[in-house]
């Protein structure tokens, strides 16, 4: 066994991180770290160190984790839940408040944003309140100050910001309003213990964390999460998700951009039906005005079924492939691959594209296509640690243990590599 393999088991057993998901480069840095803060020679001394100290296992783990997270991340998902907490809340009426989990809840934004947008869908503060829990206390202490910097402000919409924050010397912070609906507590997704004593919940949201476990870890976690979830309520996952929990016995609501899932066996009211099949991508031929977004801007807005041209594209090839990202992460589909079209048309291919391609193909359950895509970004760039990732977890979800194996192992040489050549 390497110097690192029992690192990665370490944080395998704690927190359920498959090495490949991350490239085996970012644990040794955080080993390097950890090594140099406590001023010990090498890795055997830091190892028995490791094995004694509570503080210092939890001090790893906070190296290890880097919080990527905003406000109103994916923001279509903030609508279906105010349409559908405005359903739930109609059939339950006054005899209890609606129930809304969100873990991993990194440093705040996406529990808080959860209470924003129930309050921008007429929501009075008895009515719901929300549990957030996360593995880092140190995530979860700076969630509880609740004052933010400019990074997690992103996208077009940030009007929230003077309803809900006021402008502070060192950032923003949060109205006391929005914290009241918040509580936070240190929880560990794996620990089999977690939340046993509470009623599941109504709405579950749990971003981009299923995308980090093995096969074996992935449905344990997801065991959890259905256990959290009430048998009428609705889970909320990452967009790379949605294939592994069709696998295992979840359902698309079929809201548009939402990625969400419930194990109800009946259809939830007004669930639009999911895109099950490849239609080719068009082209646009002509710019398509951008609606205006309405007066409060998570409320639901209505989809069109052809890729609408953004006014204000750049043609410049590092800024136009800033704004399909930018795109992409707020939820603009249609947009997104219509910039990523005119990127193809107009510049030399790029791995960047063809991987957002597919991550927007897989979002809309298009898995075929999403596999050509990514195959197209990894022949450019094989060394593509998303565009690994991404098609690894749609081959798991498909099935293809030993096809999801090969990529997970490629993902880790790669990360070999480049940390010997950073030595």
């Amino acid at each position: 066994m390497s110097d690192d393999q029992r690192f990665f088991d370490f944080l395998k057993l704690r927190i359920g991180l498959d090495v490949a998901s991350v490239g085996p480069a970012i644990i040794e840095r955080a080993v390097r770290q950890r090594c140099s803060a406590l001023n010990m020679a090498d890795n055997d001394r830091y190892w028995q160190h490791l094995l004694s100290s509570q503080d210092e296992q939890q001090a790893l783990i906070e190296s290890v984790i880097v919080p990527e997270t905003w406000f109103f991340r994916y923001p279509e998902s903030f609508a279906t839940l105010g349409r559908l907490a405005r359903e739930r809340l109609a059939e339950i009426g006054s005899r209890r408040p609606l129930r809304i989990l969100s873990l991993p809840c990194s440093t705040g934004e996406e529990p808080y944003s959860i209470a924003m947008a129930l309050f921008d869908a007429g929501f009075a503060a008895h009515q719901f309140k929300v549990e957030a829990l996360d593995v880092s206390p140190l995530s979860v202490q700076r969630a509880q100050r609740a004052l933010y910097g400019k990074n997690s402000f992103r996208g077009q919409q940030t009007d929230f910001r003077e309803r809900y924050f006021s402008l502070e010397d060192d950032g923003y912070q949060l109205s006391a309003r929005v914290c009241e609906q918040v509580s936070f507590n240190v929880g560990n997704l794996l620990d089999p213990m977690l939340l046993a004593s509470f009623e599941p919940f109504d709405f579950v949201f749990c971003r981009n964390l299923l995308i980090y476990f093995d096969l074996k870890t992935q449905q344990q976690a997801l065991d959890a999460l259905k256990r959290m979830t009430r048998d009428d309520g609705v889970l909320f996952i990452g967009p790379a998700e949605g294939n592994l929990l069709s696998r295992l016995g979840m359902r698309s609501i079929g809201a548009p951009q939402s990625f969400a899932f419930c194990h109800s066996r009946e259809p939830l009211p007004a669930a639009r039906p999911v895109l099950a099949e490849f239609k080719p991508l068009i082209r646009p031929q002509r710019a398509v005005p951008v609606p205006p977004p309405a007066s409060r801007p998570f409320a639901p807005r209505p989809q069109t079924s052809t890729a609408q041209k953004p006014s204000s594209l750049t043609d410049e090839p590092k800024a136009l492939l800033e704004q399909i990202a930018s795109l992409a992460n707020e939820g603009k589909s249609n947009e997104a691959r219509a910039a990523c079209e005119q990127f193809l048309q107009r510049h030399e291919p790029q791995a960047e594209v063809f991987y957002w391609l597919g991550l927007l193909s897989d979002v809309q359950g298009q898995t075929s296509q999403a596999q050509v895509f990514y195959r197209k970004a990894l022949y450019l760039e094989p060394q593509h640690s998303e565009a690994l990732a991404h098609l690894a977890a749609l081959l798991a979800s498909q099935g293809d243990v030993a096809g999801a194996q090969r990529l997970n192992e490629r993902a880790a040489r790669n990360g070999r590599s480049a940390h010997s050549e950073r030595k």
